[in-house]
Parts: structure tokens; sequence; C-alpha cells
């Protein structure tokens, strides 16, 4: 089960972060390979939001995936789930989900990206590809989140 932590600190506010993070349409201008998002459940606050993340692949396809909020709590966490039945990644992922760690941290806000995949059948056998693939969008997340926060600052790798 391929589970990969990458940490940064930004020189936002844990609001403005939180600001980003916990909205879906944000996600193309900080989330690698996002071109657009689309219909985003709107009400009932961000726990239980439901949407469609259009991705492009390295040879321009596009690849759409669903996602649902599990846990959000204001400027501090927000994680989400693949919907994985009937698609796609049904062949090879059993479960995709992404956690969010937002934490102040002297004048700025250390940001906790975690990803964590349980793979399905053969694909098992690729944890270590699918761990360094994950390691590099995660790392690429938080440069775009940098980029999004207007500074930069140091970064620490885990996992």
């Amino acid at each position: 089960m391929p589970r990969v932590i990458r940490r940064r600190r930004l020189p936002a506010s844990p609001g403005e972060i939180w600001s980003v993070v916990s909205d879906p349409y944000h996600l193309p201008r900080w989330w690698p390979r996002t071109q657009r998002v689309e219909n985003v459940s709107e009400g009932g606050g961000a726990k239980g939001r439901k949407w469609t993340q259009v991705l492009e692949t390295r040879d321009g396809r596009a690849i759409r995936a669903d996602f649902h909020c599990t846990d959000a709590a204001a400027a501090a966490h927000y994680s989400y789930e693949q919907l994985i039945a009937g698609t796609p990644f049904e062949g090879f992922l059993e479960s995709a989900r992404t956690e969010i760690t937002i934490e102040p941290e002297g004048g700025g806000t250390q940001v906790t990206l975690e990803s964590e995949q349980r793979l399905r059948g053969l694909s098992r056998l690729g944890g270590f590809m699918m761990r360094r693939a994950t390691k590099r969008t995660l790392n690429e997340a938080l440069r775009g989140l940098e980029r999004v926060s207007g500074g930069s600052e140091s970064s620490e790798a885990v996992g």
C-alpha cells in the first residue's frame, strides 16, 4: 500500500491555505496536471462535497476522476477520497485517499500532504513505482501551493 507524506512551510496564513485547498475549483491553480474541475456539489460545507477533476495525461489526453471530501476542519485539515467503483481506475486501485494538514508555524503555515493508495491485484507488485510517482505529484502540488501563496520556504520530505 503506497503511502507518501510530503511537507513544506509556506509563508501564507492557515486561513489563506485553507481557502485554496478546501475549494475544488482552485485545484487547477496548484494540483499537477489538473485542466479543470467540474460538477462540484454545493451546500453543506466542505465535508461531503463531491467533484470531478479533469487531468491531462503525459500524452495530452484528458482523464476524469471523481472525488468526495471525507473530513474537513476549517484552517486545519482536509481529506478526500477518489471514487473508484465503475471507473477505469477500478482495474488497479482499490482505494485512494489524500489528506492535507495545515498548522501555523513561525508566521507561516506548515502544510502536510499525505497520499495513501491501495493497489488491486497484480498492480500491488508496482507499489514502488506508484510511490515514486506519488512523491513527484505531492512535491509538485506543494510547489503549486507555494506559488499560489506567493513565496518560497523550506521543504521536508518524509515517507
